[in-house]
């Protein structure tokens, strides 16, 4: 590293303890929402592979806990893996899922952190469904961040999960569907969600420069604020977590109101 990277480092650190100095614990979003984006690309720029792109957004994953441990966030949703993402080529996605059950394991034998998995298990191989269920099971006590791993998640596949949950519970109560539809309403749905009984994200956090949802928590993310920034998810740094925080603090949250 040259001297010129030193002092870029030095002023960049200075000016994160210099944000961090002036955030409002008050204003700290309780669930934030992730969108990692950009593996690919960074890995294109760096002249790296596309498993080694993917391999260094993982190792940024647990970096981005700590900082939000540091908070007085409570929740943490990470997508690591859409349904759409299922399209792409098997020498992409066979290494993918292999990374994404490293970091599985990883979050949870770290001790921190409580992992709940939100997505469609159907749709994720035996080894990845073994590996969620042991995870879940192994973190249930941990008084810590709820960190939800979005595998195999897509927002509109959540809210067809709910609706075919719904009507199995009500087939399962001897509820006729006409009671059933009578009794559909905003807080129902959202007990048959995979977030259920969570608190729908504060914050949504894109990388890479894209400015879309993609199909994120669309149901739970209605009164969410969205905070895109250009770097790729594995460049992204603390300073960048703070001005996240900063730029949520700054907002007023009207709920449409």
């Amino acid at each position: 590293m040259n001297l010129r990277d030193k002092l870029r480092g030095l002023l960049v650190r200075l000016y994160a303890r210099r944000v961090e100095g002036h955030l409002d614990p008050a204003q700290v979003p309780k669930h934030i929402g992730v969108i990692m984006d950009g593996n690919r690309r960074w890995a294109k720029a760096a002249g790296s592979t596309t498993a080694q792109g993917h391999r260094a957004g993982a190792d940024k994953i647990e970096e981005f806990l700590g900082w939000c441990t540091e908070t007085d966030v409570e929740v943490v949703t990470l997508w690591l893996l859409s349904t759409d993402n299922f399209d792409r080529p098997q020498e992409e996605l066979v290494p993918l899922l292999g990374i994404i059950e490293d970091v599985v394991r990883t979050l949870a034998s770290d001790g921190r952190w409580r992992v709940h998995h939100v997505g469609t298990m159907d749709l994720l191989p035996p080894v990845m469904q073994a590996t969620l269920k042991e995870a879940e099971e192994a973190t249930a006590h941990v008084d810590g961040i709820v960190v939800n791993v979005a595998i195999g998640y897509g927002g509109r596949q959540e809210i067809a999960d709910a609706v075919r949950s719904m009507i199995l519970d009500a087939q399962d109560r001897g509820t006729s569907m006409e009671d059933l539809a009578d009794s559909v309403d905003i807080d129902m749905i959202g007990r048959h969600l995979y977030t259920k009984a969570q608190p729908d994200p504060d914050l949504v956090i894109r990388t890479s420069g894209e400015q879309r949802l993609s199909g994120f928590m669309i149901w739970q993310t209605a009164h969410s604020e969205y905070y895109f920034c250009d770097v790729f998810w594995p460049a992204f740094r603390k300073v960048d977590f703070l001005r996240a925080l900063r730029d949520y603090a700054a907002r007023g949250r009207r709920y449409g109101g």
